[in-house]
């Protein structure tokens, strides 16, 4: 009964992670009236671009302790995120107005050229309280839209203005749990001010539930704030109009920035706070669409199946009622896949590469089912940043085990049992995707470091990640290829034949079954890939694991129909080299996801600037799509392998 309840209880949760639910990434931190709110800012970003830069790389205030570094996790750095702080602090429920924070030094030319060209490009300032990214609302023919940060400014009619006045909103809760300590937080949360007084949890606080913020460009005047040290009142009201901008960028003067903020109690609770960013646009059309490719795909694939199993029985019982005399006189007339017995097992072309695939596709498959069962779980919330990449980095490298293990087994199987070489294929499963993905990461990583992108991995974290392939996922490779050598091989059902029979001429090429095949398995993912795409590359969060979980399974059995209907279509028609086919006729998805990611950037992409944003793109879908085609490829072949040996291991033989 108790396992019955935990079953019931993880469905639940992976569709309840269907409409944005997660558990909390950090503990409500208790914030009494008074205490300083530090805010942080998160790397320059833009759709324009797709290449992060830092804050400080342009002529903002910076903080009187100077610029630091927040802790960031491995997830992060990857990602480009560069957390920083910022000269931004409010005192907890006290609203300020006409705020002073700096007047940066006369604009250099370079400064100036630097600050258009990234207004240019529509780059935007990503500010975070208490792990909150700032959240700004626009109002668009009667919709109001949602953004995450705040453009640097604008350009109209050849000028350019810079928002250097900011309207902040500070939603806040009152702290209900008055027993819990006063900080308990991860990540950003933890560094917090002290709260002030002795009587510890008996002072009443407040939580950070809402983190709002309006830009505004505010002509300032330059001789008012000469004396003025930073948080003082700056001496004339400060009027912010978002409609209007007013402050022009001009080479050679400096920029005075300011800001306000106010305090509003909110009923939004602790574990709601993110809702606000997990609200996808379109949530309805998203639901009905994914239902309906669901449904459509159950649809087909039912039917294949049916059919499929019916043919394969018909014909396995109608070989079966025969005697051996019969069966001997009636293969003189048949043809189709009975014909193949003794060239069915034959080794492929490229054994150990094959095998090598499969291992890493085994490797990189698990991984995605770990991860993203974890996030629809819940345990991979938008407020622990890094988390997804850092999950499945961990999981990869774990997981060297199984590829070792499938790769080596394999091997020995096409073998017939030699162990000879195993060592090799375990060691080239190990370093073979690996080995690719690195190679296209270092040439865009390359791009990135010539365009000075935080983007660009940190040349120690290299380091870290060389370590972390030759150190445990390599060793664990060979540990799994190991016990792959000590497994008992697969034996084979029938005899090979010493000579190899001679494939009929085919009335069609069979490639093009096998790039054609890869379209039904596009059709199970193809509306969830816009909403990751439009996550990756227009900033947009995306938490409906639960849909996604759904779509992976739903493609694995997909690919794995595909590929056993086209591996019995061609052993019908006498073409016993099914091997690669298999692989590739669930593996040629990845074709179709890369056309859609051109589609992609042509389309939906348009504002792409400059061929090195282009580059990084079509570097990093053709990543996305090898990873992908490792994985669909060995669910087709492991599947037509199990198939391929149950149907003639059913066939009665001398």
């Amino acid at each position: 009964m108790g396992n019955f309840g935990i079953w019931v209880l993880t469905i639940c949760l992976i569709f309840q992670s269907g409409f944005g639910f997660y558990l909390p990434g950090s503990y409500p931190l208790k914030h009494v009236v008074g205490n300083y709110l530090s805010v942080k800012v998160n790397s320059l970003t833009s759709i324009d671009t797709e290449m992060p830069f830092s804050y400080y790389s342009l002529p903002f205030c910076k903080p009187v302790e100077g610029v630091k570094d927040s802790a960031e996790n491995l997830g992060e750095l990857l990602m480009g995120d560069r957390i920083e702080n910022s000269p931004y602090r409010f005192k907890m429920h006290t609203n300020e107005t006409e705020i002073f924070l700096c007047q940066t030094n006369k604009l250099s030319s370079d400064d100036f050229k630097l600050l258009t060209k990234r207004i240019d490009e529509m780059y935007q300032v990503n500010l975070i309280l208490d792990n909150l990214p700032a959240i700004r609302y626009t109002r668009k023919e009667g919709f109001m839209l949602r953004w995450t940060g705040y453009p640097i400014g604008v350009k109209i009619k050849d000028v350019y203005y810079v928002f250097n006045h900011l309207k902040f909103k500070v939603l806040v809760h009152k702290y209900e749990e008055t027993n819990v300590a006063r900080v308990m937080g991860t990540g950003d949360a933890v560094e917090g001010f002290p709260s002030v007084g002795n009587k510890g949890s008996d002072v009443p606080g407040y939580m950070v539930v809402g983190f709002e913020v309006i830009p505004c460009s505010v002509m300032h005047n330059g001789d008012l704030v000469k004396n003025l040290k930073m948080y003082e009142k700056y001496p004339s009201p400060i009027k912010c109009e978002p409609t209007t901008v007013s402050m022009p960028i001009k080479e050679g003067e400096p920029i005075v920035f300011t800001y306000e903020v106010t305090f509003e109690e909110s009923d939004i609770k602790w574990p709601s706070r993110w809702d606000a960013y997990l609200k996808m646009e379109g949530a309805k059309v998203h639901w009905f669409s994914i239902l309906n490719s669901l449904m459509v795909i159950t649809f087909l694939a039912g039917i294949v199946l049916v059919i499929f199993l019916r043919t394969v029985r018909r014909d396995l019982t109608r070989y079966e009622e025969l005697d051996k005399e019969a069966q001997a006189l009636v293969n003189e007339e048949l043809s189709g896949w009975k014909l193949v017995v003794g060239d069915v097992f034959r080794a492929p072309s490229n054994p150990a590469l094959l095998c090598i695939m499969v291992g890493d596709g085994v490797q990189i498959l698990g991984m995605a089912i770990v991860t993203i069962l974890f996030a629809a779980l819940g345990f991979m919330s938008p407020a622990s940043r890094g988390t997804l990449i850092t999950c499945m980095l961990f999981s990869y490298m774990i997981l060297g085990i199984a590829a070792g293990y499938v790769a080596v087994r394999l091997w020995r199987t096409i073998g017939f049992g030699d162990h000879k070489g195993w060592v090799s294929v375990a060691w080239k499963a190990a370093c073979f995707f690996p080995g690719i993905a690195f190679f296209i990461l270092t040439i865009l990583n390359f791009l990135l470091w010539g365009s000075h992108s935080t983007g660009a991995i940190p040349f120690s974290l290299f380091v870290i990640l060389l370590l972390l392939w030759f150190c445990i996922s390599v060793p664990l490779t060979l540990v799994g290829g190991y016990f792959g050598a000590k497994a008992p091989h697969i034996e084979y059902p029938v005899r090979t034949n010493q000579i190899p029979r001679e494939i009929p001429a085919q009335k069609y090429p069979s490639w093009l079954l096998v790039l054609g095949a890869g379209t039904l398995p596009f059709g199970t993912l193809f509306i969830e890939l816009f909403f990751i795409m439009s996550s990756i590359w227009m900033g947009r969060v995306y938490y409906v694991f639960g849909f996604l979980f759904i779509v992976l399974v739903l493609l694995v059995v997909v690919c794995a129909e595909v590929s056993l209907v086209l591996t019995y279509m061609h052993l019908c028609v006498e073409d016993w080299k099914w091997w690669w086919k298999s692989f590739f006729a669930s593996g040629s998805v990845a074709i179709y996801i890369f056309l859609y990611s051109i589609n992609y950037l042509i389309f939906d992409l348009k504002s792409l600037s400059g061929p090195v944003s282009a580059t990084l793109y079509l570097g990093y879908s053709l990543f996305m799509v090898l990873t992908i085609m490792f994985a669909t490829g060995t669910v087709g072949f492991l599947s037509s392998f199990w198939f391929v040996h149950y149907l003639f291991s059913s066939v009665k033989l001398d």
